[in-house]
């Protein structure tokens, strides 16, 4: 119980240290809040104008939830075709991977020609940015169906389709909610990095004003909202695969 216990509150303990290591270094040393402001100064500033933050976080956040949920249906929606047949999968595949590796900052500028400066580049970056890890994990969990367990089911009477749907994409569950809580992070990221050069509104463009009048402790306290999202989006994942997926997991119980 000591054990578990310890885990569960280890993130906690880890970020508490890091704080007051922090805080010692940038106090000990004296260094200047414009380069490097401690813990207590960007807690200071985060009151100061939180509710300057709490306007441009929610402008975050709900900009970044219609990107990934754009990012889900058509995720699962490529994931199933690349996933369920081998021509699609060869095909779509390694064009996939290539988009994926374009710089997802690069489209900022020509989403903005095409839509003008405010939450459509916003949005369709997070998108672009979170589509495909969903997307691979579905497509990884429907095209490593076990071929023995599919000849079974076809001796037995059932199509392909039924094989996918109700062996497939259930089986498929934990890939997908394991590319949610990947796929949330990137989102965020997306939707930050376009506010910082295509938006006046939202933490991007928050980070962007104070980072021009030298407000660090405020720029820090953008970075520390978007993380807070970003974690609590995780979190909220995490309790939904523990609920629905448990029975793809190992039991923690006598470790």
């Amino acid at each position: 119980m000591k054990k578990k216990t310890l885990e569960r509150w280890s993130p906690l303990i880890l970020l508490v240290l890091i704080l007051l290591i922090w805080e010692a270094i940038t106090q000990g040393l004296g260094v200047s809040e414009f380069i490097f402001p401690s813990p207590s100064r960007i807690w200071e500033q985060t009151l100061e104008h939180r509710t300057t933050i709490m306007g441009h976080a929610w402008r975050t956040y709900w900009v970044t939830m219609v990107g990934f949920g754009i990012a889900i249906v058509v995720g699962v929606l490529l994931g199933f075709l690349i996933g369920s047949s081998r021509m699609a999968y060869a095909a779509l595949y390694p064009l996939m991977t290539a988009f994926n590796a374009l710089p997802k900052a690069a489209f900022v500028p020509i989403l903005v020609v095409w839509f003008g400066i405010g939450i459509g580049p916003a949005i369709l970056t997070a998108f672009l940015i979170s589509f495909f890890p969903i997307m691979v994990k579905i497509a990884t969990g429907l095209a490593t169906l076990e071929p023995e367990l599919e000849d079974v089911l076809r001796v037995l009477g059932a199509k392909r389709w039924d094989v996918l749907t109700k062996v497939g994409l259930p089986r498929s569950m934990p890939y997908f909610f394991g590319s949610l809580k990947v796929a949330i992070t990137l989102a965020f990221v997306g939707t930050t990095v376009s506010e910082m050069t295509a938006s006046n509104e939202g933490i991007g463009y928050l980070l962007i004003a104070a980072g021009s009048s030298m407000q660090m402790g405020l720029a820090f306290s953008g970075l520390l909202v978007v993380g807070i999202m970003a974690m609590a989006m995780y979190e909220l994942f995490s309790w939904i695969e523990k609920h629905t997926t448990a029975w793809a997991h190992r039991s923690s119980q006598g470790v």
